[in-house]
């Protein structure tokens, strides 16, 4: 019965460590998204727009025009109102790579960096429980 449970606690150390490991590369990449957008970034001001009414989220959209005059939308998703998005009708700005408009991020910077935050409380949690799976 104690190898099944060593095999259990190793399973669980393994997995802990490559989720941790895994959740804390995709923070570095976000914390870089936001450094490249931060450094290199087009800015452009967008209004926010009100959502339809049938939809689950709260907050608004964000309608704005890239560098060729496109009108494109940036849907901040649903912790937009936690990340600093203005009520409808009011301007915010808005930065995006010049070769990757549709991929734009508000330009706050909890909206920037949030994504690497949430990432990196992941990896924590996993390696917490690594950690605990391998104490005897």
């Amino acid at each position: 019965m104690t190898g099944n449970r060593m095999d259990a606690e190793l399973v669980l150390l393994a997995l802990g460590t490559g989720l941790g490991l895994g959740s804390l590369v995709r923070a570095g990449q976000a914390v870089l998204t936001a450094l490249r957008l931060w450094v290199r970034g087009v800015r452009v001001t967008g209004v926010v727009t009100a959502r339809a009414p049938v939809s689950r989220w709260r907050g608004g959209l964000v309608v704005f025009s890239d560098h060729l005059g496109r009108r494109l939308v940036l849907d901040p998703g649903a912790y937009a109102p936690l990340c600093g998005l203005p009520p409808v009708g009011c301007s915010v700005p808005v930065v995006y790579g010049r070769e990757r408009p549709a991929a734009a991020r508000l330009w706050t910077l909890r909206h920037l960096l949030a994504p690497s935050f949430g990432w990196f409380l992941s990896s924590t949690l996993a390696f917490g429980t690594a950690a605990v799976a391998a104490s005897p």
